[in-house]
């Protein structure tokens, strides 16, 4: 973490930026979204090429300066469902817990900008004391996500305090630590981590790879170390304008995802954070994109395409339609293969 590129002078000697990409560096170093990217994952980016999928996830773009329709501060209502300092519970069972305002590195298409590198604080121990009370008071909550910033930048003694103390909490059966560490910083992935994060099972790992080039061998053998100890693995990842929308991409990740026994989960929709609309797609590109996958994957390598709708509303799914035409007591279905059939209803 040391050695992270977070100023415009050591990202231009290591990525030879263009002026478009230095303006717009120097303009995020002044007001926007911190620039931090990890020595790992500058040695996945290409130095000289512009639409490098990694480059094109963490290195600051002009667009980013720009607003367009249906951008939202904060595009989940993450602030107008907080229940307790550092607490957001936006349904009924489930509950997000904010603990640090660092990531290993900063995505150009985060939901939380407003908050990564600027909420100094965010997991003080005063509030999470509160958050715990609140969870003691709310049986009804049984499953917490521990997100930030990235939980496995604490020191593994902190984490395993936070871990401990929800464990604690009779009702609440499920942990979720959302992390991109094994992305972004896999040589975090110690055997130390790993063995102490061991007696809290059952404790889900969330990652978050977007691009088949992430999952390098150091990657790999992060999850792999994961996946040992008996964590389950679940990954997100977000359809990315320019990155990953054309489904022999997103077909590959899926795939290697499983072999590296991490499941696909969900495909998300870019969320409207201010800033980020050159990686929005229009909500057809993923259905369609689904469409193309579906048949061509093993079940267990075709995540759930999500849209979390804006303003808190929850997340919705959303599938291709295979219903050509429904008469009484039959329905007509289009095959991943073209042609039709009939399902009969029983009397």
């Amino acid at each position: 973490m040391r050695h992270c590129v977070q100023s415009v002078a050591a990202l231009d000697q290591a990525l030879h930026l263009s002026p478009d990409e230095r303006r717009s560096a120097e303009a995020a170093e002044r007001n926007g979204l911190p620039i931090r990217i990890t020595p790992h994952l500058l040695r996945l980016c290409d130095p000289e090429d512009l639409e490098c999928p990694i480059r094109r996830q963490f290195v600051p773009d002009p667009h980013e300066q720009r607003r367009v329709p249906g951008d939202w501060h904060d595009p989940l209502g993450e602030d107008a469902h907080g229940v307790a300092p550092s607490l957001v519970q936006r349904y009924p069972d489930r509950a997000l817990l904010l603990v640090t305002d660092q990531c290993a590195a900063n995505c150009r298409f985060c939901t939380r900008r407003r908050l990564v590198g600027r909420a100094h604080g965010l997991g003080a121990t005063h509030r999470l004391t509160q958050a715990f009370d609140y969870l003691r008071c709310h049986p009804e909550v049984h499953d917490v996500i521990v997100s930030g910033g990235d939980p496995l930048l604490l020191g593994t003694a902190r984490l395993v305090r936070i871990v401990s103390a929800l464990r604690r909490i009779a009702s609440v059966e499920t942990i979720r630590l959302a992390t991109r560490v094994p992305c972004a910083l896999p040589q975090r992935v110690s055997h130390e981590l790993v063995n102490a994060l061991r007696p809290f099972h059952p404790l889900w790992i969330m990652t978050h790879f977007n691009h088949p080039r992430e999952l390098a061998p150091a990657t790999r053998a992060a999850c792999a170390r994961f996946a040992d100890a008996g964590f389950p693995l679940m990954n997100q990842t977000v359809l990315l304008r320019g990155v990953n929308d054309r489904a022999e991409v997103l077909g590959k990740l899926f795939r290697t995802l499983v072999r590296e026994r991490v499941r696909p989960y969900y495909l998300l929709q870019a969320d409207p954070a201010e800033g980020t609309g050159r990686f929005r797609t229009p909500l057809r590109v993923g259905v369609g994109l689904m469409a193309e996958l579906q048949g061509r994957l093993s079940g267990i390598a075709l995540p759930k395409l999500i849209v979390d709708t804006p303003g808190g509303g929850g997340k919705v799914p959303l599938c291709p339609n295979y219903v050509v035409g429904e008469s009484e007591g039959t329905t007509r279905l289009r095959t991943p293969r073209g042609d039709e059939a009939d399902y009969v209803d029983p009397p």
